[in-house]
């Protein structure tokens, strides 16, 4: 009885180092910064200015993990080895663009369930690209947005309440070197530059 016993066990040893429950964490993960400031304290009222709602940009698939992807080709997608976000890109993205229109444009960035009763601007859009050219050694963003103005610009004969505008945002900052630091932080210019051209487009 004891033999059939240690028998199961002894098979299960050699198994025991093949499998894995997940990859190892990289030593540190990376982040988004926006370059704008907040004013910490200061009291914002729908009563003197504008509002939008911002959504969380859709992806697609290469983008919905926490990786930053690698283009050698139209076709060819890797991973940088040891680069991982905190978090997916296009939520991070989001409040980049929140601080970014709140600093910039004054406006009050609304959460999407106090936007229902609010005739605000409706800002989203897609999140094409979150990574690295190897071909042009470049951090690249590329995001098409989305832009319904604030209804009640209807009213002042400006433009139609439904009216929706759209627009590619484009940024490109060269790396002299592909590694999880430098691509991280070039991806966090370009982010910033892309967001600074959208809180312009959408004004105050």
């Amino acid at each position: 009885m004891r033999t059939r016993l240690l028998i199961p066990a002894l098979l299960a040893l050699p198994l025991a180092g093949c499998i894995s429950f997940g990859s190892k964490p990289p030593p540190s993960l990376l982040t988004l910064e926006s370059d704008a400031t907040v004013a910490v304290g200061e009291t914002t009222s729908s009563a003197s200015a504008r509002s939008i709602t911002i959504a969380v940009p859709g992806v697609p698939q290469e983008l919905a993990v926490t990786r930053i992807p690698v283009r050698s080709g139209d076709t060819s997608v890797a991973y940088l080895k040891d680069a991982q976000w905190v978090e997916t890109p296009n939520r991070m993205f989001a409040r980049m663009l929140s601080d970014t229109i709140t600093a910039r444009t004054g406006r009050i960035v609304l959460a999407t369930r106090a936007s229902l009763v609010d005739r605000g601007a409706r800002l989203g859009g897609d999140l094409r690209q979150f990574g690295v050219d190897a071909n042009a050694s470049a951090a690249v963003v590329v995001y098409d947005a989305t832009l319904i103005r604030d209804r009640t610009d209807s009213a002042e004969g400006a433009r139609p309440a439904t009216a929706l505008e759209k627009r590619r945002f484009e940024a490109r900052v060269p790396l002299s070197q592909i590694t999880p630091a430098a691509a991280g932080l070039a991806l966090n210019q370009a982010a910033n530059q892309v967001a600074g051209e959208v809180s312009d487009w959408v004004g105050r």
